[in-house]
């Protein structure tokens, strides 16, 4: 398991998180539920999704992004 450094302020991990390659391109990408509750919390996670229009779903503690404005639909 990836040790994090302590010094990770919430507001950089999500810099990260939405500057990878995945994210830039439209893509989707996916993290752990506990991670993204412990580092910058759920509420701050959710108001930066809405601030970006994306969406993200949940499933067995991983958290799925979309990385663009596409309507998301759940086929099953």
């Amino acid at each position: 398991m990836t040790q994090l450094s302590p010094n990770l302020h919430p507001e950089k991990w999500l810099y990260q998180l939405f500057s990878s390659r995945a994210a830039c391109e439209g893509g989707v990408i996916r993290r752990q539920a506990r991670d993204i509750e412990r580092l910058v919390g759920r509420m701050r996670f959710e108001a930066e999704l809405a601030r970006r229009g994306f969406h993200a779903v949940e499933n067995a503690g991983q958290i799925v992004i979309f990385c663009n404005q596409e309507p998301v639909r759940v086929i099953r």
